[in-house]
């Protein structure tokens, strides 16, 4: 019976593994280093394939190569330097070390090191050239920046420099400054260890602590170093109109100021040259062969750093500016207010006194008919529960949080204000989840739904304008399935022999083949293997769903599709969708920005972004934390269905994009190009007139002693309408500015402003949000702050302690059944004063989405209505001013202007056909206005006004055929 294992007589085997096992183990080895490289090459290789699917690949070759040129050129430089330091150290090694017990200590240390000291010396280059180049490769976006700068055109007020030298030229010159000093001090501690370990340096025994070949070396190196200092103290002085701090209640305070002009800016030149002269000291070492005239400069240097560099300063804040604080910084102040509005593109704002009047009457009321007639009641930050009830079709079907608000009517730009939203994949809603459901059936969304702004029906739903499924109304014809939105986060197997579920009906599911030329072919194994790794998903290797010409989509949120081939762009967290040439797509604006404008106070995007619908929304990203230059440079789409990306230069004049444009050529196309169906619906952006509104705040004040004082700030109103404590969101809606230039209502992007600390109302804000001449145009109401005029807290306070309005909604709530959710809080300048309006909506208990009920409206201060619908609101704040007819003028108008009277257009001969069906329709429309003016049906006034304008340049357009 043979000796079992641990028992007497067994003798374990000792010695090398035999041959079997240690094939077995190198073979595991090489397995697993192919494994992991393999896993390494995926991610590159299926982001190739990506870019080459969606055409970009110029992105992606252009940041590789230069990644890897960064990476190989930096990366050799510091193993070159480390390296020869290195060397040299060994070189110049003493022939013989002096007998002491250190160095005995030594000596085994550098038998132990002699058999490997090449392949020493070589690993430390290596690892320190992989360290550098990996940092050098993170700067490609300088890189670019700086090799395809565009100048600004515009020069700093201190040193009278172009900007693009602080956006594109400092932040490379800096990055080389501190790649050199990295290499200096690696080469100098490596060789300090050299000289140490080969008895070039003692710390113990009497005589020299250095032999002079270590001294020499050092003493270079430390001459370089200082070299370098005298460098970063000249870049200094440029530096300081970029300098970053906190003043007078500006966190993010950018440029000179006293102290820096008259203090630092000298003490940096002075420093510099005593850098120079100690660096020179340091170089002549070797010569002299000691080291005190080095070191005495040094400790000069150092002294002198702390005296003029840090002393001096102070004292001139303390004895010179600090007593006429005021008389000293208000030059710079200037110079930050001029640069901060320039850089913010809010250099052109206009600002008016406005004095809201308690009362209005029909004849002020007259210009103001479109504003009144848009006035939006369907909030699209509350009414997303509506659509998914009414219009989700199929549980496995849903709408975002926020829906968007956007203009269709007549196809032009100015058309009816629209809430709109797509009707996306939800994976979470299929009852039967499975690999092959979640990603070959399952894979996308279907139809578009809208509905008007300013209208409910009579159980206070939408007034929907396209609806059902698939989706028919207003918006014609368009591929409707969506294959790419802002819910679809996974990845879909598509093409092939695959049959999707396109939709389903009470007769079963319709079945689909994706067409469109979108995704990455699956019909290499390799690549197959590839996406497997990428997706975790070993399946997809051996499936057999996966056909001859099946494709894998992938990466489909359109904000992630532009921010992967546009890297140099931060997206606005809103993308909206448009139905424009038979097709829907996604849009989306694209910010350029920048750090480095010379005197432009710096803000943080993700801050001053924020209120209470981000959470809803998104949030606004940017590689750059904080930005002081920032322009809406690019907008963009993303096909729904085909996921194609396309970017638009919109900001012709942008030097950043200009200069991103050089460094990858033939991404962006001419705004000429923007197809003529999306360009009525392009907007101003959200996260831009956020980030403008915030510095408004403060840079409204264009005096530098108002500025000093701090006697006129402003800040975001709280949302009265929410519990979170955020600031109110900006709200789009059609509105005319009262200013003599503007004639019509337009779409605009809207917010208020209170004074610091305060609830009071202190200004109105709006921008054209239109394409066209006026876009971007920026217009404050600044209030008297004296009026008292309220502020959307105390508006919201007005209509809460409303006896009236409490008993009301006491009773909506039905003894608790039913809960109170109140819309957006619309503030709008008419009739000399501001009307503000609030829809509320009630949700049942136990409801699946609320319903407007009731509108809430004020006029002036006291002036409260709570009423069934905005007609009647508006009959009770407004009094008799709604129920006047007004006087019939003889000129046509455009909507938003008086109605008129339509006249036959004078031409030669008689009136043909298309005139008379043309004066007819006018007059007809011209009748329902006033019908409509005289009951107060503000929404029927204005389609009325529409229907003349459209009548009155159908007559004169045919008038023009005739005498054609």
């Amino acid at each position: 019976m043979p000796d079992r294992p641990g028992g007497p007589g067994f003798r374990a085997r000792v010695g090398p593994p035999s041959r079997r096992t240690r094939v077995l183990l190198l073979t595991a080895g090489v397995l697993a280093v192919l494994f992991l490289l393999f896993v390494m090459f995926a991610g590159l290789w299926t982001d190739w394939l990506w870019f080459k699917s969606v055409r970009y690949s110029s992105v992606f070759t252009a940041q590789l190569w230069t990644k890897a040129g960064l990476f190989a050129a930096f990366g050799l430089a510091m193993a070159v330097v480390v390296g020869f330091n290195v060397w040299l150290a060994y070189r110049l090694r003493p022939p013989l070390a002096a007998m002491s017990v250190e160095q005995q200590s030594l000596d085994r240390y550098r038998m132990g090191v002699a058999p490997y000291k090449k392949w020493l010396l070589i690993a430390i280059a290596l690892l320190v050239g992989l360290v550098a180049g990996a940092a050098a490769a993170g700067q490609w976006r300088t890189w670019m920046l700086w090799t395809n700068q565009t100048p600004f055109g515009v020069k700093d007020s201190q040193f009278h420099l172009d900007v693009s030298f602080y956006a594109f030229e400092l932040p490379w010159y800096e990055f080389l400054l501190g790649f050199a000093f990295s290499a200096v001090i690696v080469s100098l501690l490596a060789s300090v260890v050299v000289h140490y370990l080969y008895g070039g340096l003692r710390l113990q025994g009497p005589g020299r602590k250095a032999s002079s070949g270590a001294q020499g070396h050092l003493a270079v190196l430390l001459g370089v170093f200082v070299l370098l200092k005298a460098a970063a103290y000249w870049l200094d002085r440029y530096a300081l109109a970029v300098k970053t701090g906190a003043y007078k209640q500006v966190d993010g305070w950018t440029g000179l100021r006293y102290v820096d002009a008259n203090a630092f800016l000298p003490a940096k030149t002075i420093l510099f040259f005593v850098a120079i002269i100690c660096a020179a000291l340091f170089f002549l070492t070797p010569i002299r062969k000691t080291w005190a005239p080095a070191l005495i400069g040094f400790g000069l240097m150092a002294l002198s750093a702390v005296l003029i560099g840090g002393l001096y300063p102070a004292i001139v804040q303390q004895f010179q500016v600090k007593p006429n604080e005021q008389a000293k910084e208000t030059p710079y102040i200037q110079k930050n207010i001029d640069a901060t509005r320039q850089a913010y593109g809010i250099a052109d704002s206009q600002t008016q006194q406005y004095s809201p009047k308690a009362t209005t009457n029909t004849e002020a009321l007259k210009s103001d008919a479109q504003t009144i007639a848009d006035i939006r009641l369907l909030d699209p930050n509350v009414v997303s529960p509506t659509f998914q009830q009414i219009e989700q079709q199929r549980s496995y079907y849903k709408f975002p949080k926020t829906l968007d608000v956007d203009r269709y009517g007549n196809g032009q730009a100015g058309g009816q204000d629209t809430v709109i939203g797509l009707r996306e994949l939800n994976l979470a809603g299929v009852q039967q989840r499975n690999w092959i459901n979640d990603h070959f059936k399952y894979t996308h969304g279907y139809g578009v739904v809208s509905a008007k702004g300013n209208q409910v029906n009579d159980k206070g739903q939408p007034v929907f304008t396209e609806s059902g499924l698939p989706s028919t109304g207003a918006l014609g014809d368009y591929q409707q399935r969506i294959y790419y939105g802002e819910e679809t986060k996974t990845y879909s197997i598509v093409g092939g022999s695959n049959q999707e579920i396109d939709y389903s009906t009470d007769a079963g599911d319709k079945q689909y083949q994706y067409t469109g030329e979108s995704g990455v072919s699956l019909n290499n194994p390799f690549t197959r293997a590839a996406y497997a790794v990428r997706f975790a998903e070993p399946q997809i290797l051996y499936a057999g769903a996966i056909t001859n010409g099946a494709k894998v989509i992938y990466d489909r949120t359109p904000k992630e599709r532009v921010e992967k081939v546009a890297p140099w762009l931060s997206i606005d967290a809103d993308p909206y969708p448009v139905v424009q040439n038979n097709k829907l797509v996604w849009v989306l604006d694209g910010y350029t920005t920048s750090d480095g404008y010379p005197f432009a106070s710096k803000t943080t995007l993700g801050d001053v972004t924020k209120d209470s619908l981000t959470d809803q929304r998104g949030r606004t990203l940017t590689s750059v934390n904080k930005v002081n230059y920032i322009r809406n440079s690019v907008k963009a789409t993303v096909d729904a269905y085909t996921g194609e990306v396309t970017l638009y230069q919109w900001d012709d004049a942008d030097p950043v994009l200009k200069t991103w444009m050089k460094a990858f050529p033939g991404t962006v196309k001419a705004k000429a190009d923007i197809p003529t169906g999306l360009m009525p619906h392009l907007r101003y952006p959200q996260d831009m007139f956020k980030v403008q509104r915030d510095l408004l705040g403060q840079y409204h004040m264009t005096d530098a002693n108002s500025f000093f004082n701090g006697t006129d700030i402003w800040q975001v109103p709280v949302d009265p309408t929410t519990n979170t404590g955020a600031v109110q969101p900006p709200y789009y809606m059609t509105v005319r500015m009262p200013d003599p230039a503007v004639t019509e209502a337009s779409f605009s992007l809207t917010t208020t402003f209170v004074p610091s600390k305060r609830d009071n109302l202190a200004a109105f804000m709006a921008v054209s949000a239109d394409p066209g001449p006026e876009y971007g145009k920026i217009r404050i109401l600044k209030v008297p702050g004296d009026s008292n005029t309220l502020g959307p807290k105390l508006v919201q306070s007005q209509f809460n302690s409303n006896t009236d309005v409490a008993n009301k909604l006491n009773t909506l709530k039905i003894g608790g059944d039913s809960d109170i959710e109140y819309g957006n809080l619309l503030t709008l300048p008419v009739g000399g004063g501001l009307l503000n309006v609030e829809p509320v909506y009630v949700r049942g208990r136990g409801a699946d989405y609320p319903v407007l009920q009731k509108v809430l409206a004020v006029y002036g201060n006291d002036n409260v209505a709570f009423e069934n619908t905005l007609e009647e609101a508006l009959k009770k704040v407004l009094g008799n001013a709604t129920t006047v007819t007004p006087t019939t003028p003889t000129a046509p108008t455009t909507p938003g202007t008086t109605p008129t009277t339509p006249t036959t257009p004078t031409t030669p001969g008689t009136v043909n056909a298309e005139q008379a069906k043309a004066i007819a329709d006018a007059q007809k429309a011209f009748n329902d206005g006033e019908a409509a003016q005289k009951a107060g049906d503000w929404a029927k006034y204005g389609e009325a006004q529409k229907a003349l304008k459209a009548a009155l340049d159908a007559a004169a357009a045919a008038g023009q055929q005739k005498t054609g």
